[in-house]
C-alpha cells in the first residue's frame, strides 16, 4: 500500500522560492496566486490527496516553513 502524507506550508513564512515545488515528485505543490503580507507568492498543497510523506519539500525549504505527516493507513 502506498504511503499518504499531509503537506502543512506556514504561508507567512514562505518566501516563494519554490524549490518545494520542483522538490515533490508527485505534484502535490504550487505557487499560490494570491500574496501574503508580505507580498512573497507562497507554495500551498494544491493536490494534496497525492502526497506520499516523501519529506523532499521538507528537506529543500530554506525558510523551515513546511511540515510533512504521515498519515496512518485505513
Amino acid at each position: 500500500m502506498a504511503r499518504k502524507g499531509k503537506v502543512v506550508i506556514d504561508r507567512e513564512l514562505c518566501k516563494g522560492c519554490c524549490l518545494c515545488v520542483r522538490a515533490c515528485p508527485v505534484k502535490v505543490l504550487e505557487k499560490e496566486t494570491t500574496p501574503n503580507s508580505q507580498g512573497s507568492y507562497p507554495s500551498i498543497p494544491a493536490r494534496p490527496e497525492n502526497c506520499v510523506a516523501c519529506g523532499n519539500c521538507y528537506q529543500v525549504c530554506p525558510d523551515v516553513c513546511i511540515e510533512v505527516y504521515e498519515l496512518e493507513a485505513s
